[in-house]
C-alpha cells in the first residue's frame, strides 16, 4: 500500500528568461529538484509524521518518484506579485486523515494568501469529521516576478 508515513513542507522562487527553467530554479530552490514528482490530491494521511526539509531529503534518492501535493505558479507580468500556498489542517485524532489546500495567483504584496489556504483546510475537516483540527498551518512562496518568475509551495510524502 502507498500510504505516506512521513512529509516535509518546503517552498521555492525561480526566475529566469524561460519559463520551464523558472520552473527548475524554482524547484531547486526548494530543494526538491532531483525527483520526479507526482502532483496527488489534497490529503494529509492518517498517522503521517511531519519531519523537518533536512531529514525528509536524506531519505530519497535523485531519481526517485516522490508524491506531492503542490501549489505552483509562474508568469512574466513583471512587478506583479505572485503566491503559491499549501494550506494544511491536521487533526487531533491522527487515525483520521487531514486536508491540504493548494493555491496560486496573483496578489498584493502585503496580502495573506497563506491564510486562505489554511482557513479552507480547516473548513475541509471540520466539515468532513465534525473535528476542530489540532494544528493549521501553511507554507506559502511570494515573489515579485522578474523575467519569467516561478513560486512552488508543496507537501513532499515519503513512503
Amino acid at each position: 500500500m502507498l500510504l505516506p508515513k512521513k512529509v516535509f513542507f518546503t517552498k521555492g522562487v525561480g526566475r529566469h528568461e524561460d519559463a520551464l527553467v523558472s520552473f527548475e530554479l524554482a524547484l531547486r530552490d526548494a530543494g526538491i529538484e532531483k525527483f520526479n514528482l507526482v502532483p496527488v490530491s489534497s490529503i494529509y494521511p492518517p498517522n503521517c509524521v511531519e519531519v523537518s526539509r533536512e531529514e525528509g531529503l536524506k531519505e530519497l534518492k535523485p531519481g526517485q518518484i516522490v508524491f506531492c501535493v503542490m501549489a505552483k505558479f509562474t508568469s512574466n507580468e513583471e512587478g506583479r506579485t505572485i503566491y503559491a500556498s499549501v494550506g494544511v489542517a491536521i487533526p487531533e485524532d491522527r487515525n483520521l486523515n487531514g486536508y491540504l489546500t493548494e493555491y496560486m495567483g496573483y496578489c498584493e504584496e502585503d496580502e495573506d494568501v497563506g491564510k486562505y489556504a489554511e482557513e479552507n483546510a480547516r473548513y475541509m475537516l471540520e466539515t468532513a469529521f465534525g473535528v476542530k483540527p489540532a494544528r493549521v498551518f501553511n507554507v506559502t512562496a511570494k515573489a515579485k516576478v522578474e523575467k519569467y518568475t516561478t513560486v512552488v509551495a508543496a507537501a513532499v510524502f515519503i513512503i
